[in-house]
């Protein structure tokens, strides 16, 4: 009994392991506070250099 539930651990551990790759989250990366507001100066630049175009 013990070997049969051993075999059965390992391979539903390894099932597990590959539904979990499958199945990757739909959440977008996260971005930091201070990267977050150098994008935005960025982009504020760049509106600026075009209004002057």
């Amino acid at each position: 009994m013990n070997r049969k539930k051993k075999i059965n651990q390992t391979f539903i551990k390894k099932q597990k392991k590959k539904n979990a790759k499958l199945h990757t989250s739909n959440k977008e990366k996260y971005i930091s506070k201070a990267d977050r507001a150098a994008l935005e100066a960025n982009k504020d630049q760049q509106q600026d250099q075009e209004e002057d175009h």
